[in-house]
């Protein structure tokens, strides 16, 4: 498809996906990738305290209790699929962008998209069945125990029979962003989400199957949703393609895919091993600190989806611009999601801190907790700044192919923060464990900014180039 005019095509219509990649005011094609995301992560959350209510309901501590215990396996199994989707996505938008100047390049994107999706399945067949042998270490590991036991087994056991449905949904909904279809994305979450809750009322509720309905219920909402974005996929992509015949492990595909892709795994890795150290030293001052970081995190979560829309929402369109060998498209798509993000960090920073008492308030009446909550929010929402602004410098990285740098991202917070909250706690206490992700965070955002500047000319080199292959994929053409 040739899509360099900036007339808007009909609303619904994948050439109107695409135009918003190639040629719609940047203020428009931000709003069309990156609201939607941030919808659907939102709908997301309401759904997880729904879905906390429906199991607290039966009144069973150890049934709350599994299903906590086995939420970093979900966070592990969503690694997996963006190991696919996000190196995939964001090379299928960078080929979406050459083939404005010919069609060239239309068959590695079907390659990409093929191995995207059976890897991100197959990968997810080996890494559950390997979790099922060993299933017993795992929720020793996990740390249940007595009561919690047999729940926690049942959980996670079915979790894991179900990883190559959920790493491939997670996987499709990368490679159906990567084509501009942000609004697509966000009604397919909306209907896995609307099918999670009802099979989790019936299984739950209506079967009395407990955590194994839990459990039962995502893993089919997930089910219907690789169903609806492979449909999608094939009736409206002009170039993705699922089918086994354009599977292939030549390094021109796995290559830029995994590399790109494998920093989204490690950064899910140290981010699940930073809560885990946060909470145990935290938990050795008590409940209150506890208390007052999780409400700090709550408070803060919808400013934080808001910025992640942005930041991963942008992805497709820098993704898209370097691959169709715009520079100018691309310089101003990093200028105003900066700005974006900067507003919107502000101003909701600014609003959440000047009514933090009666916000808190409403979670926590304990005056202890409330004083201690305030210095936690601040140090919150100043980390939620800069790692806004990192995750935006990642996006970049990732959508111009730079595995190196993009990994290197990845790996800073977890590198960084275990030696640093160690550090607080034994120079500065229980301040200097609340203050040791705000410092990390900017320590990673200063990172971030070198290797950016660093990788200008690189970036510079890479759009040259591309543009000159284009312009004699054109004339071949």
């Amino acid at each position: 498809m040739n899509n360099t005019t900036i007339e808007e095509p009909p609303a619904g219509s994948i050439e109107r996906d695409r135009w918003f990649l190639s040629s719609a005011p940047i203020v428009r094609s931000l709003v069309h990738l990156c609201i939607p995301m941030a919808a659907a992560m939102i709908v997301g959350a309401i759904y997880n305290l729904i879905n906390a209510g429906v199991i607290g309901s039966l009144h069973v501590t150890a049934f709350l209790a599994a299903v906590t215990l086995g939420s970093p396996i979900l966070g592990l199994i969503m690694a997996i699929g963006n190991v696919f989707g996000v190196g995939g996505g964001a090379m299928i938008s960078r080929l979406l962008g050459a083939t404005e100047h010919g069609p060239a390049r239309a068959q590695d994107i079907k390659r990409v998209s093929a191995f995207s999706f059976w890897g991100a399945l197959l990968t997810g067949a080996v890494v559950g069945g390997a979790g099922l042998l060993f299933l017993d270490p795992i929720v020793s590991l996990l740390g249940a125990t007595d009561d919690v036991v047999s729940a926690t087994r049942t959980f996670v056991g079915i979790l894991l029979a179900f990883v190559p449905v959920l790493a491939a949904a997670v996987c499709l909904e990368q490679l159906v962003r990567a084509e501009g279809a942000a609004r697509q994305v966000m009604i397919g979450l909306i209907i896995s989400t609307v099918m999670n809750l009802l099979f989790d009322l019936w299984f739950i509720l209506g079967l009395g199957w407990g955590v194994a309905g839990a459990a039962l219920a995502t893993g089919t909402a997930n089910l219907v949703l690789v169903l609806y974005f492979a449909l999608w996929l094939s009736k409206n992509s002009e170039y993705a393609s699922l089918a086994p015949r354009w599977l292939t492990l030549s390094a021109s595909v796995t290559k830029p895919v995994l590399g790109v892709g494998v920093g989204t795994l490690l950064q899910s890795a140290f981010l699940i091993l930073t809560a885990l150290v946060l909470n145990n030293l935290a938990a050795t001052y008590g409940d209150g600190p506890l208390a007052a970081m999780g409400v700090a995190v709550r408070i803060a979560q919808i400013p934080e989806f808001l910025l992640m829309g942005i930041t991963m929402g942008v992805l497709p369109l820098l993704a898209y611009s370097y691959g169709k060998g715009d520079a100018g498209r691309l310089a101003e798509a990093v200028r105003k999601s900066a700005l974006a993000v900067g507003v919107i960090a502000g101003v909701s920073s600014v609003a959440v801190f000047i009514f933090r008492d009666q916000v808190f308030a409403s979670f926590i009446s304990d005056p202890s907790v409330l004083s201690m909550g305030v210095v936690v929010l601040t140090a919150q929402l100043v980390a939620m700044i800069a790692n806004a602004l990192t995750g935006l410098i990642t996006s970049l990285f990732q959508a111009t192919g730079r595995a190196l740098a993009a990994t290197t991202m990845s790996m800073m917070q977890g590198i960084l923060f275990i030696p640093v909250v160690f550090a607080g706690n034994l120079w500065f206490g229980l301040n200097g464990i609340i203050w040791a992700l705000t410092a990390t965070e900017i320590s990673v955002l200063a990172t971030g900014l070198v290797l950016a500047l660093a990788s200008r000319q690189a970036i510079r080199k890479g759009l040259s180039e591309g543009t000159e292959e284009r312009a004699e994929a054109t004339l071949a053409a």
